[in-house]
């Protein structure tokens, strides 16, 4: 049972990072995929767990059938994900309806889900026969949990692709029973077992072949796919145009006109930009059109290296060629994490995705753009794009464009704002041009091949009504300012996407939502009725435990989510690292049940010594929350130790609590594991739904941060 239960914290976990890669790349990166999905697989879980208590006794016989079953879902699960746009008739490029991704995604997870309910509840069901204690299994499944998280970063950054990981994690599912199942009666178990396994070996023999079949059923026209860091890399080709997709959304094509348009109306505003920093966005044709300013100095700073060499053997021969001159230095490096120690610029061209999802919106906040303002020379200029209706914006859409005003005025005097389907903004701490005229006579002065800007344009964009009645909207208005803690863009981003699905949403004002719905009032109310809910559990010792495990792995789950969503702020490469951030919580969980396990179990004919166990929790988890509360409010950096260090802590305290409900005042070990267990992964669900829709979108990680320390202080009524 110990050799199982680690088993199944570890193909939990890898199958579940794997499922949740897939999902975000068949919703075109949506990152709140990931809490959404994993909310979704804490249901199912729950859910397996139940149903696993109408099984008193389950033999060893029914536990190995399991691991099978799950090995043989788990690859079908990665094929239905990557076929459902097919599946449910959607059109290349487009979102499928809001019903049907939550459908796709609750039908994803819910195989694997319930079978790892099942699992442990029969398994530990077992394990506490044999004199054992829930918090023992719940650490062993956790320690299980830590090695899957800690092999599905490693495997990414060894360059393994998805689809190989899921193979891995099958084959090791279906391999376990193998262990324990000798002959007779387990014969035809054993036999299915080693047929699987040969079946994935074969599978993992033509893992390329196999990847790129189930890619061309989305791209006719696959030139080639490769799992990065950062995300899927996915490029096509249809007659000269090549198409680079990043999680299966649209980054770039080569023979559109945005690099031209972006960067000569940023360029041509400085008089002579003799070094040039580009952060992103230099494949796509950013540093041929700086190179035509004949520059002494362009530094290139590309955030993923699996997408330059990818597109680089398909680029073509001008961008390839401009990559290679000279005077172009090529940065494999985080573009923040450059500007901390880089030299100074005349030009600073951001060239970044979008500020749809909280890895992009890092680069359009009032923290960047200050790190940008630092690394300006005397005179510099500071210039990034955005796309959006060039003629009608939504409420959303403008509460989005005003944040990222807001934030770029809080740091530079001087910005200009032209307007279009691509806008180009542009910062500078010296009078910016408002005069076209001399931007066109640089542009004719310095003979630049161009096939779009021209001083026609040039002069158009400047004298049309467009461009003062934006002008007008921005400074008439005031919105909070776009920060890291508080990613105003990643809430209206998120109102944006919803919109697509449900139109009205568009005309929501959330700024005075927020006002409403995050105001002292509300906040009273919440407390109060939480804490009468609190009390009256008291009178019922089963509700009472059950509330506290559900109240902890709820607290538990929001912290997570912050923590994961700050270190996305900071670093941006939640794709490779949500395995290595998940180990970190495993680790806790393990360290936490087993160390609050054996420390009970010592003492444990001391029913008021024990209290204390619980007191000494909450209150840990009241100083954790008040920690991270002032990390997140004064800004504080954390790398992925700290941030690691951090997660391990939360799983600690949430596994320390639930292995002194599982102790305290309980006789009897089997009645308590499906409703503990249950409540536990209940709360996480709930915490892990309303944290990432609702409370971190509208209220932003430090608010939301100091709710749960209110919510864990309350906590104390249920000890």
């Amino acid at each position: 049972m110990t050799v199982y239960l680690l088993a199944i914290g570890l193909i939990s976990i890898l199958g579940q990072v794997v499922l949740l890669r897939e999902l975000n790349v068949a919703f075109y990166g949506i990152e709140l995929i990931y809490l959404l999905a994993l909310g979704i697989w804490l249901l199912w879980t729950a859910a397996g767990t139940v149903i696993g208590r109408r099984f008193n006794s389950p033999s060893l016989q029914h536990i190995a059938a399991l691991f099978i079953i799950f090995g043989m879902v788990l690859p079908l699960d990665i094929v239905f994900i990557r076929a459902s746009r097919l599946l449910f008739g959607g059109i290349p490029g487009a979102y499928l309806t809001f019903l049907q991704q939550l459908m796709i995604a609750a039908l994803a997870v819910l195989p694997a889900g319930l079978l790892s309910g099942l699992l442990f509840q029969w398994t530990a069901t077992s394990y506490v026969a044999n004199g054992k204690t829930l918090a023992a299994a719940y650490a062993l499944e956790s320690a299980g949990g830590l090695i899957g998280g800690l092999f599905s970063t490693l495997f990414i950054i060894w360059g393994l692709q998805n689809w190989s990981i899921g193979l891995l994690c099958a084959l090791c599912s279906v391999l376990t029973p193998l262990i324990f199942l000798k002959g007779g009666a387990k014969s035809y178990l054993r036999r299915a077992a080693i047929i699987l396994a040969c079946i994935f070996l074969i599978f993992l023999g033509k893992t390329s072949y196999l990847d790129q079949r189930m890619t061309m059923w989305n791209y006719s026209h696959l030139l080639e796919s490769s799992d990065s860091p950062y995300g899927r890399i996915t490029l096509t080709k249809l007659y000269n145009q090549i198409s680079v997709f990043e999680n299966d959304a649209l980054s770039f094509e080569t023979e559109g006109i945005d690099a031209e348009y972006f960067c000569h109306l940023a360029a041509l505003q400085h008089p002579n930009p003799q070094s040039v920093l580009i952060l992103g966005g230099g494949i796509e044709g950013l540093v041929r059109e700086t190179a035509k300013y004949n520059p002494t100095q362009i530094d290139y700073v590309e955030l993923n290296p699996v997408m330059l060499n990818l597109a680089m053997k398909y680029l073509p021969d001008d961008i390839r060629r401009s990559l290679k001159e000279p005077n172009v230095r090529i940065i494999f490096a985080d573009p923040r994490q450059y500007l901390k120690n880089c030299g100074k610029y005349d030009l600073i061209l951001v060239g970044m995705p979008q500020p749809s999802s909280g890895q992009t919106n890092r680069f359009y906040t009032r923290e960047f753009f200050r790190q940008c303002s630092l690394k300006l020379k005397p005179g510099g200029i500071l210039g990034f794009r955005l796309h959006m209706a060039e003629n009608l914006w939504t409420v959303p859409l403008t509460q989005l464009n005003k944040s990222i005003y807001s934030a770029l005025r809080s740091v530079f005097p001087e910005t200009l704002f032209l307007p279009g389907t691509t806008s180009v903004i542009t910062a500078s701490h010296a009078l910016l041009l408002q005069n076209p005229g001399v931007m066109s006579r640089r542009l004719q002065d310095m003979k630049i091949p161009t096939r779009f800007i021209s001083p026609l344009y040039i002069n158009y964009l400047f004298t049309n009504d467009r461009f003062f009645t934006i002008k007008n909207l921005l400074n008439k208005e005031k919105a909070p300012p776009n920060t890291d803690i508080r990613p105003v863009c990643y809430q209206q981003a998120f109102i944006i996407w919803l919109s697509k699905f449900f139109p009205r949403v568009a005309l929501v004002d959330l700024s005075s939502m927020m006002s409403n719905i995050f105001s002292k009032p509300v906040f009273l109310l919440l407390g109060v009725c939480s804490s009468i809910l609190f009390l009256l559990s008291r009178f019922r010792p089963a509700l009472r435990r059950a509330l506290l495990v559900a109240a902890a792995g709820f607290t538990g789950m929001v912290l997570e989510t912050i923590l994961i969503l700050y270190y996305q702020v900071k670093y941006g490469v939640l794709y490779q690292d949500i395995g290595l951030l998940l180990m970190s919580f495993m680790a806790g969980l393990a360290l936490g049940a087993i160390t609050i396990n054996k420390a009970m179990t010592r003492i444990s004919g001391h029913q008021k010594h024990l209290r204390r166990y619980g007191i000494g929790l909450i209150a840990g988890s009241c100083v954790l929350y008040a920690f991270t509360g002032m990390m997140i409010t004064m800004n504080i950096s954390a790398g992925l130790l700290q941030i690691s260090f951090l997660l391990a802590a939360t799983g600690f305290l949430v596994a320390g609590i639930f292995a002194y409900a599982s102790l305290h005042e309980i006789e009897d070990q089997k009645k308590i594991i499906s409703p503990l267990y249950a409540a536990d992964l209940i709360g996480g669900c709930l915490g892990s739904l309303t944290g990432s829709l609702i409370l971190i979108p509208l209220a932003g990680m430090d608010i939301t941060c100091w709710g749960m320390l209110l919510l864990a202080f309350l906590s104390f009524l249920l000890v």
